[in-house]
C-alpha cells in the first residue's frame, strides 16, 4: 500500500473490514460499509474547499501585519508605475514560514505542493481587504518628521527628543526607557530606503552607547538596506510602529538582532 494517498489507504481497509462483516451480518454491515465509504469520499471532496479555509484563517490573523506591510512595501516611482517588488518578497515569505509550518502539521503539505500561488492569492486578498487607518498623516519636511516620531515614541512612554544637530553622527531622535537607549535614523521618502541609512544608525548606535538602533521610515526598504540591517541588528520599522514600541527585555545589549523583515 506504499505510495497510496491516505484516502486510497481508508477506502482499501473499510471496504475489507465492512465485507468481512457483511458476510457475518449481512446487508446491515454492507449498507455501514457504503455509508462511511461514501464519507470518506465526499470528505475527499472537500478538500479543496477546507484547504483554501483553512489558508484563510491563518492569513486573517495576520490580517493587520499583512495590510500594514504591503501599505509599507508599495510605492509609485518617478514615472507612476507601482513598485511592489518588495511586497512580493513579503507575502511569500509570509507563504513559507507561516503558513507552510502550519499547513503541513494540519496534513496539508500533499496537497499544498502544487498550489503556492493559490495560497499567495488568498494572502493577497486578505492583506488588500483590511483595514487600516488613512495615511499618510507625517509630515513632509524631514526635521518635522523627526519630531513626529519623537512625539510617537513619547506616546509609548519613552522620554525622546530630536537631535536636530550638527555632528549628531546619524541620530536623529534619541529616547530612553527603562534604562535602554534607542536611536532612530528618520528618513521621509518617497522610495525604499537604502543602506546607507543603515550605516548611519548602526554607526549612531555605537557612537551614542546605545542598546539598540533602527531607521524609521515612511516607506519600504531595499533588499540591500535588509541585508545589512540583519548583519548589523538594526531594526527597520515604519513609523506606525513607534506608538507601541517597548523595549526589549534583554536591556543592555547592544545592537539586538532585527525582528522586522
Amino acid at each position: 500500500m506504499s505510495g497510496r494517498s491516505p484516502t486510497a489507504v481508508r477506502l482499501f481497509w473499510t471496504l475489507v473490514v465492512g465485507g468481512t462483516a457483511g458476510f457475518w451480518y449481512g446487508a446491515p454491515a454492507f449498507a455501514a460499509t457504503g455509508a462511511v465509504g461514501l464519507a470518506i469520499l465526499l470528505h475527499r471532496l472537500d478538500r479543496p474547499r477546507r484547504f483554501r479555509a483553512f489558508v484563510r484563517r491563518v492569513s486573517r490573523r495576520h490580517a493587520e501585519t499583512l495590510a500594514l506591510r504591503r501599505r509599507q512595501e508599495r510605492f509609485i516611482d518617478a514615472y507612476g508605475n507601482t513598485i511592489e517588488d518588495g511586497w512580493l518578497r513579503e507575502r511569500d515569505y509570509f507563504v513559507e514560514r507561516t503558513l507552510m509550518p502550519r499547513i503541513e502539521a494540519r496534513g496539508f503539505s500533499d496537497y499544498a505542493e502544487t498550489r503556492f500561488d493559490e495560497m499567495t492569492a488568498i494572502v493577497e486578498r486578505v492583506a488588500h481587504r483590511h483595514a487600516l487607518p488613512e495615511t499618510d498623516d507625517s509630515p513632509e519636511d524631514g526635521i518635522a518628521y523627526e519630531r513626529y516620531c519623537a512625539d510617537l515614541l513619547q506616546q509609548a512612554g519613552w522620554r525622546a527628543r530630536p537631535t536636530q544637530a550638527s555632528g549628531d553622527q546619524g541620530c536623529d531622535v534619541i529616547a530612553e526607557r527603562d534604562g535602554f537607549r534607542l536611536v532612530l535614523q528618520c528618513k521621509r521618502y518617497g522610495r525604499p530606503v537604502g543602506n546607507a541609512a543603515v550605516q548611519e544608525a548602526a554607526a549612531a548606535a555605537l557612537h551614542w552607547s546605545a542598546d539598540m538602533a533602527a531607521v524609521v521610515s515612511n516607506a519600504g526598504f531595499t533588499p540591500a538596506a535588509r541585508k545589512l540591517a540583519g548583519t548589523t541588528g538594526v531594526r527597520l520599522l515604519h513609523h506606525d510602529a513607534l506608538a507601541d514600541l517597548e523595549p526589549p527585555r534583554e536591556v543592555g545589549r547592544r545592537l539586538l538582532p532585527a525582528t522586522g523583515r
